[in-house]
């Protein structure tokens, strides 16, 4: 099997004229220009001697780099981190802060605040998903830091893993499962790793990142983060001796490493794999072949030290009536037939339920103006499904306007009898309300 430095060798152009500048440039435009230039392009692409990248800390700390990273904490906004420090308050203090923090990271001096820990609502469940929120400070610098050391390990990625990667997206793995399935792909290996990014061990992690890096002052940096630990609600602190905080800016990039290995072991083994972060199938043509699989990914996680949830992880056969899997957001089909999973549904019921209460004192053109801006984001996603269930829902909804209406009218309950008549389907469609059904009509 092939090790990490031996993964997806990078194709050479030639090197030395304008031509050949402006493509290299073309392939990595999704990089930090203030660090990484044409030179260190051409070496990233020839690969660098000995396979491990030296002397990268001062472009992390580089000022214009840290000034480009807040750019992107700025531009993606969020709360206060564990030290109660908001994007304003930072923003207040813009060249204070970044040359506090680039002096302390020349100076080996920064040391991460514990993470603030909250807890959000796990859609269908009870439960409740951990979420880490870093200070403002340390989101910058993981900023940075990702800035410099992504494109590293993004050369080698393998094509099957889409998640968190720069021009890949949602979009692109449902295409590939859609082309999979229509091929005849019909054994599918359903896996889910239990609470992945609070179980990545830390030093097989800083095993792999070890494997690319050999700046000490880096990896100390990236380990600092592993072992910041959280604060939780209570105002106290915890430690973090297993995984990286789902919502920290350097997480996803850590996540995907550590899942690199397995993408590699699939790939060299002929599997067809389809990874978004945590999330990932294997499409078979046999259940034999799908059972190997199975037992493959199984081991590979156990020596991993992770864990697959026993409930959901499975094997669905798609040449019997009615199965199917979720991923994605979506419900699969054998063919390839796809819509929106129950889950989906669930979560722009309740976004829909919060703009269209019965006391609402907005006007009905208000209340449709933002329901649309809802159904469009939601159907630009699901607008590849077939057809069934979006007229159920276009009809949920109509209810939803006409109990507005007739409690207008002094009216109680939802609409029922001639309010079919009185606010009819043309009627709400004369108002601008978009139907998800008849939008699939005509793309059909």
């Amino acid at each position: 099997m092939k090790t990490l430095e031996q993964s997806n060798p990078a194709v050479v152009a030639p090197s030395g004229s304008k031509q050949a500048g402006e493509a290299l440039r073309q392939r990595w435009r999704w990089v930090e220009a203030t660090v990484w230039t044409e030179r260190m392009l051409e070496t990233l692409e020839r690969g660098v001697k000995g396979g491990k990248w030296f002397a990268l800390i001062d472009k992390v700390y580089d000022p214009r780099n840290l000034r480009s990273a807040y750019g992107r904490v700025y531009g993606n906004q969020g709360a206060a981190g564990s030290d109660g420090q908001s994007l304003e308050g930072f923003a207040a203090r813009l060249e204070a802060e970044l040359g506090k923090l680039g002096a302390e990271l020349q100076e080996s001096r920064y040391q991460p605040h514990p993470v603030r820990r909250v807890y959000i609502d796990k859609m269908g469940s009870k439960e409740k998903r951990p979420l880490g929120i870093p200070a403002v400070r340390d989101r910058v610098v993981q900023t940075a830091l990702r800035n410099v050391i992504e494109p590293i390990f993004e050369r080698e990625f393998a094509p099957q893993s889409y998640g968190f990667r720069p021009g890949r997206g949602c979009k692109d793995a449902l295409r590939r499962v859609d082309e999979l399935l229509k091929a005849g792909y019909n054994y599918v290996v359903d896996a889910d790793i239990q609470g992945y990014f609070d179980s990545i061990p830390h030093e097989k992690l800083m095993k792999l990142l070890r494997m690319r890096i050999s700046d000490g002052r880096v990896l100390a940096l990236l380990e600092s983060y592993l072992t910041q630990g959280v604060m939780n609600e209570l105002r106290e602190w915890e430690p973090t001796e297993r995984g990286t905080p789902q919502g920290a800016v350097i997480s996803p990039l850590l996540a995907n490493l550590y899942l690199h290995p397995l993408d590699l072991l699939m790939q060299q083994s002929g599997r067809e794999m389809v990874r978004y972060a945590d999330d990932f199938i294997l499409l078979c043509r046999s259940r034999i072949e799908a059972e190997e699989a199975l037992r493959a990914i199984q081991q590979w996680i156990e020596a991993a030290g992770l864990r697959l949830h026993p409930e959901k992880t499975r094997l669905v056969d798609l040449t019997e009536a009615k199965a199917g899997f979720d991923f994605l957001g979506y419900h699969f089909r054998r063919g390839g037939k796809r819509w929106p999973r129950k889950k989906s549904v669930q979560k722009l019921k309740e976004s829909l339920r919060a703009k269209t209460r019965r006391n609402s004192g907005e006007s009905l053109e208000r209340v449709i103006a933002k329901v649309n801006l809802t159904l469009r984001g939601w159907y630009g996603y699901f607008r590849h499904s077939i057809v069934t269930g979006l007229k159920e829902l276009d009809s949920w909804l109509r209810g939803r306007l006409r109990s507005i209406l007739r409690k207008r009218q002094g009216l109680r309950g939802r609409g029922r009898g001639d309010d079919h008549h009185r606010w009819s389907n043309a009627y709400f469609a004369s108002h601008g309300l978009l139907s998800l059904h008849d939008a699939r009509m005509a793309h059909l």
